[in-house]
């Protein structure tokens, strides 16, 4: 078994239903820390839970967003932890036609003047460059190991 993520009649991708899951799992999580909604819903067989669609414009700004707040964190165990879902969603992205910039550098942390997610001891060698660049090269890898 497997599913489907579409937008319209094109097929982006087709993992089986234990990597689907796990991404709609993740998908949830993020859009919560983003507070940002993702644009992938039901798909055109309505109540087939293995058939979504993506609305391109709304998952342009979650992608965008969602990268923008990886590439801007210098926490280890966050980069860690998310770097693999936001690699498949950029690769994702990708296979919608949408294009990710990389993020304008600015201060880690900062959000209204207040520092977030200080990691202590802090990450010397967590530079934004090196950050971006990574993912870049994360996603072109799943895009290759993402069945269509």
């Amino acid at each position: 078994m497997s599913m489907y993520f579409d937008v319209g009649d094109e097929t982006l991708w087709n993992p089986s239903n234990g990597a689907g899951r796990l991404f709609l799992r993740q998908i949830k999580v993020f859009e919560a820390e983003l507070e940002l909604s993702s644009g992938i819903g039901q798909g055109k067989y309505e109540g087939d839970p293995d058939t979504l669609e993506v609305d391109p414009t709304v998952y342009e700004a979650f992608v965008r967003g969602l990268v923008a707040w990886h590439c801007r964190t210098g926490h280890s165990v966050i980069l860690a932890l998310s770097e693999g879902f936001v690699a498949t969603a950029v690769a994702l992205a990708r296979r919608a036609g949408i294009e990710v910039g990389t993020p304008e550098p600015r201060t880690r942390h900062a959000h209204d003047g207040v520092r977030r997610d200080v990691q202590v001891p802090g990450n010397p060698s967590a530079a934004p460059a090196v950050i971006v660049d990574a993912l870049d090269s994360r996603a072109r890898e799943m895009d290759r190991w993402m069945a269509r």
